[in-house]
C-alpha cells in the first residue's frame, strides 16, 4: 500500500523509546548515565511534538498522510487535532481516542510485573541483567490482549506442545503456554523495561474527549481526509471506539471513510490482513495524491469490463445485479455541485457518476466490506454502516439529496430509514423493483411460483429482499406518513419512463421517486 517507488516515506522511533529516539535509557548529559526513571513522564503530544521538530527540520511543509495504528493511531489523531494545517490526510487504525478501563487495567498489570522484579531496582539496572522475567510477563499479557478466542482456539486449542500426557507440575506445557514463553522471552532481548513502563503510561494519559472536552470539539480542528480502520474481533480497541470517532467526524463534516474489517486475529489484525490493507490503503492514499483521478484497480479488484463510469460492479458483493437503469435518471435529478449522501451505496458505481458529471460533494454508506474497498478504490468517502441503525451521527439537513437506490425493498427497518433520510437531506430519491409489475402477479397467478425477473433476479432461499412493495404501496405509504411526493417516475425494464396514465403499477418493474417531508 505504501509504494516507496511513489510516496517518500519517514518513519522515526517515538520519544521515551529505546531504539534511536530519546528514552529512559540514553544517557543523561548532566551525569553521564542512563536516564532511568530520571526521564520526564512523556504524553502522546510530546512524541508528536518531536516528529514536528522533524518535519520542520527536513523542510516539509505538509505531509500527504500520517498512518499508524494502535499507539500509532493516536499520534494519528494528536496531529489531525493539533497541527490541522501541516497533513492532507490521516490514517488511524485499530485505535481510538483513548484507552478504555481493559485497556488501562491490562498496562497496569502489566507495569506492576515490571515493578515487581526484584533486578529493577528502581529503574537503575543498566549494565545489569535487569528485570528480564517481570518484562517476560509483561509481554505475555499484553499479547493476550493482541489475540482473539477464535484466534487462540485455532492455533492452540488444548493441545500440548511436546508430550502427550500431563506433567502435573507447573511448568509450561500447553502450547499456548510455550508460545507466551517465546513471546516473553523475543521481547526481552530487544525493549527496555524502562521505555515499556513510559510508552504504556503514554497511552493510557492519552485523552481526546478530557483534552477538548467532547469529540466533536476536537475533530472540529481536523481539515484532512481521514480513514479509520477497525477489526470485527480486536477486543484490545473494539470497534464501538472506532465507530464513536466516525460518527464525530461525520457531525463536523469531515471526509471521512470507515471499514470494520472481518477478522479472527483480533487486535494483531492490522499487522496481518494485508491483502486488505493493501487495497483500502493504497487507495486511500491515491485518491489524496490525486484527487477526482481515476484509480489504476489492485489485481485483485479488477474486472474484465471498464467503462467510462469505472469499473463494472461486482456481482459477489452487490445486492443487485446487472444494469441499473435508474442510474442515468437519478443522475439527472441530482443538480451540480450538491452534497449528496448515497445510501447503500454497493461499490459505488452512482456516486461515481454523480461526483465526476455533477461535481457533487458525495458520501456513501455501506455495509459490505467489499463494496467499501471498491468505493475507496474510486475515490469515494464511505462510511460501513446500516441503514437499519439509522443516521443519528448526521446533522439535519445536512445534505441537499439523500439517495437510496434498489435498497428499500433490503433493509429491515425502512420506515426508520425513510424518515431518518427526510431528516439529514433536503431531498430523497428512492428508487426500487415494483413488486406490482405484471410479470410478477403473471408468475404468482398461473406458475403459482416466487417471482423471478429483471429486478427481482433472485430465487426466494437467495434473495436480500425483506420488503414487498409496489408503486401503490409507496404512494400509500407517503400519504399516511406526511411525505410530499415531488415526482414519480415510472421505469420500464429498457430503463423508458412513462406517464401515470398508462397504469405504472401493472407495466412498470421498477420506480424512482423524489421525495420531501411534508412542512
Amino acid at each position: 500500500a505504501f509504494d516507496t517507488t511513489k510516496y517518500f516515506v519517514i518513519c522515526s522511533n517515538v520519544l521515551g523509546g529505546c531504539r534511536g529516539t530519546t528514552g529512559p535509557s540514553s544517557i543523561n548529559p548532566e551525569t553521564g548515565r542512563p536516564y532511568g526513571l530520571t526521564f520526564p513522564i512523556v504524553t502522546i503530544g510530546d512524541m508528536v511534538r518531536a516528529q514536528l521538530h522533524l518535519i520542520d527540520h527536513l523542510e516539509i511543509e505538509k505531509l500527504l498522510s500520517v498512518a499508524g495504528g494502535s499507539m500509532g493511531g493516536m499520534q494519528v489523531l494528536e496531529w489531525l487535532t493539533r497541527y490541522p494545517d501541516r497533513v492532507r490526510s490521516g490514517i488511524c487504525i485499530a485505535s481510538g481516542p483513548h484507552n478504555g478501563a481493559q485497556a488501562i487495567a491490562f498496562d497496569a498489570v502489566g507495569r506492576h510485573a515490571v515493578q515487581a522484579d526484584p533486578a529493577f531496582n528502581n529503574g537503575s539496572y543498566y549494565g545489569k541483567e535487569g528485570p528480564v522475567q517481570g518484562l517476560s510477563i509483561a509481554r505475555m499479557l499484553g499479547h493476550i490482549t493482541y489475540l482473539s478466542d477464535e484466534t487462540m482456539r485455532a492455533k492452540f486449542g488444548r493441545s500440548l506442545r511436546k508430550k502427550t500426557e500431563y506433567s502435573y507440575d507447573f511448568g509450561s506445557e500447553f502450547s499456548v503456554e510455550t508460545y507466551l514463553d517465546y513471546q516473553g522471552e523475543k521481547f526481552v532481548n530487544r525493549f527496555d523495561a524502562n521505555s515499556y513502563l513510559y510508552i504504556t503510561k503514554a497511552c493510557d494519559y492519552f485523552d481526546l474527549v478530557s483534552a477538548y472536552g467532547s469529540l466533536d470539539k476536537a475533530f472540529a480542528h481536523v481539515k484532512s481526509r481521514v480513514m479509520v480502520l477497525s477489526y470485527s474481533s480486536d477486543w484490545l480497541y473494539p470497534p464501538y471506539q472506532s465507530r464513536e470517532m466516525v460518527d464525530s467526524f461525520m457531525r463536523n463534516r469531515t471526509e471521512v471513510t470507515y471499514c470494520n474489517i472481518q477478522s479472527d486475529y483480533g487486535h494483531d489484525a492490522f499487522l496481518l490482513e494485508a491483502d486488505t490493507m493493501k487495497d483500502i490503503v493504497a487507495g486511500f492514499l491515491e485518491h489524496t495524491l490525486e484527487p477526482g483521478l481515476k484509480l489504476k484497480k489492485p489485481e485483485s479488484l479488477v474486472s474484465p469490463a471498464q467503462g467510462e463510469n469505472g469499473p463494472a460492479p461486482l456481482s459477489g458483493d452487490s445486492i443487485y445485479d446487472g444494469p441499473r437503469v435508474d442510474y442515468d435518471l437519478i443522475v439527472e435529478l441530482v443538480k451540480p455541485e450538491s452534497r449528496v449522501l448515497d445510501v447503500g451505496c454497493g461499490d459505488g458505481e452512482l456516486l461515481h457518476r454523480l461526483m465526476r458529471q455533477k461535481q457533487v460533494d458525495g458520501m456513501g454508506l455501506e455495509v459490505s466490506e467489499g463494496n467499501v474497498i471498491r468505493c475507496v478504490s474510486r475515490g469515494i468517502p464511505v462510511v460501513q454502516a446500516d441503514i437499519d441503525k439509522g443516521l443519528n451521527a448526521i446533522p439535519d439537513r445536512s445534505y441537499d439529496y439523500v439517495i437510496l437506490s434498489m435498497t428499500l425493498q433490503v433493509i429491515r427497518k425502512p420506515e426508520l430509514a425513510i424518515r431518518e433520510m427526510l431528516r439529514v437531506g433536503k431531498k430523497c430519491i428512492i428508487s426500487f423493483p415494483n413488486f406490482g409489475f405484471w410479470k410478477v402477479r403473471a408468475m404468482l397467478a398461473f406458475r403459482g411460483r416466487a417471482p423471478v425477473t429483471r429486478s427481482l433476479p433472485y430465487a426466494w432461499y437467495t434473495s436480500p429482499n425483506r420488503s414487498v412493495l409496489s408503486i401503490k404501496d409507496f404512494r400509500h405509504f407517503c400519504e399516511t406518513h406526511a411525505i410530499h411526493i415531488e415526482k414519480e417516475i415510472p421505469l420500464a425494464s429498457t430503463g423508458s419512463a412513462f406517464s401515470a396514465h398508462h397504469w405504472p403499477n401493472l407495466f412498470a418493474d421498477e420506480a424512482v421517486y423524489v421525495v420531501t417531508a411534508k412542512p
